[in-house]
């Protein structure tokens, strides 16, 4: 079993704690995306599983076996990095073979994996390169391969795309899919591009000032976020925040007062002494609908055009914006006023502590 258990693990440098005491259970054969904004502590919590980081605090078990003290290569795991680090002066067939020479492995399973695994990420025809003469999607490949060629329990990935450009991106996370399908090992695998998240995670895991924020899959996480943190963190283009109070509270929900006063109603539940209560409203740029009457407001500062969608980003009244989705063949100029409502069940509230209303 290639299970990854987390208990109360705690990371402080000094005064500093970069990872608040978190729970954490990853299933043998998950692919896990941690997702966060950059010094969110998700980098430090893989470090920490794959043993590069000592805990403050708590425990790592891999497979049911705690591993909290043992060294890294004896967790039964392997780790792909945001550099390739390749080694310049070997061939391809040698970085791949490099960690198998090293566990003193027979030459003839160490050719053989070697062959299995290349063929597997495509890179047979490059195994006499060496990395100077491949493309970064190329190295990237070479880099999981020797990565995987140990057939690990458990594949760490950190920011593993980050150094390429977009058109590459999108064909390594295909990689990374069809990777996981063909293996069916645990990955655990890191990023700040929720785009990443939303396409490989069997769940999510946000991460925001050093704690988990909420876990689920991504589009319970899409849905129903738990905090503002998690609202940010999921969908392109990102949600849309506007200040409000809570004006009245009825047995269908709440009715919102937004700052330029317009009123708009959600199904989130508020006890009846939070009536003036300030909260914000988060609602997604699809879930905008065109309304002569409606609440949403603004003239339009940029339009997108982008085939079958558009996006038009509109200057709201208190100095905020807006973006609401829109038909590919709608036109629209810049300075045109728009007006748009959103159904109750669709409009999300959060207190001031940042955390969502019930509904």
């Amino acid at each position: 079993m290639a299970t990854v258990d987390i208990r109360g693990l705690t990371k402080r440098f000094g005064t500093t704690t970069v990872l608040e005491p978190t729970d954490l259970s990853i299933a043998d054969g998950e692919f896990a995306v941690i997702v966060g904004p950059s010094g969110c502590g998700k980098s430090t919590l893989l470090r920490m599983i794959a043993g590069l980081e000592t805990p403050s605090a708590g425990r790592v078990l891999i497979g049911g076996e705690d591993v909290t003290d043992a060294a890294p290569a004896d967790r039964g795991l392997a780790m792909v990095f945001q550099s390739y680090a390749l080694y310049p002066h070997l061939t391809v067939a040698e970085n791949i073979a490099f960690p198998l020479k090293v566990a003193r492995r027979p030459r003839a399973e160490v050719r053989d994996r070697v062959a299995a695994v290349a063929e597997t990420l495509e890179l047979t025809p490059l195994l006499d390169r060496r990395p100077a003469a491949l493309s970064g999607g190329q190295r990237q490949r070479v880099s999981i391969a020797r990565a995987i060629v140990r057939e690990p329990r458990v594949l760490l990935l950190d920011e593993p795309l980050s150094n390429l450009d977009a058109e590459l991106r999108v064909r390594m996370r295909h990689e990374f899919a069809r990777l996981h399908g063909r293996l069916g090992a645990t990955m655990i695998y890191v990023t700040h591009d929720q785009l990443e998240a939303m396409t490989l995670a069997n769940r999510i895991v946000v991460m925001g000032a050093g704690r988990v924020e909420q876990v689920g899959a991504p589009l319970d996480l899409y849905a129903r976020p738990a905090s503002l943190a998690v609202a940010r963190a999921i969908g392109a283009p990102g949600i849309n925040l506007l200040p409000a109070t809570i004006d009245a509270v009825d047995g269908s929900g709440i009715v919102l007062r937004l700052s330029d006063g317009q009123m708009l109603r959600s199904i989130a539940r508020a006890e009846g002494g939070s009536v003036g209560a300030p909260v914000t409203i988060g609602i997604r740029p699809e879930h905008l609908e065109p309304d002569s009457d409606g609440p949403f407001v603004g003239a339009v500062e940029l339009f997108e055009r982008l085939g079958p969608l558009s996006f038009a980003h509109l200057g709201a009244g208190d100095g905020g914006s807006l973006v609401a989705q829109l038909p590919g063949d709608r036109a629209v100029t810049l300075g045109e006023r728009l007006r748009f409502g959103a159904q109750p069940f669709r409009v999300q509230v959060f207190d001031a502590a940042g955390d969502a209303l019930p509904r």
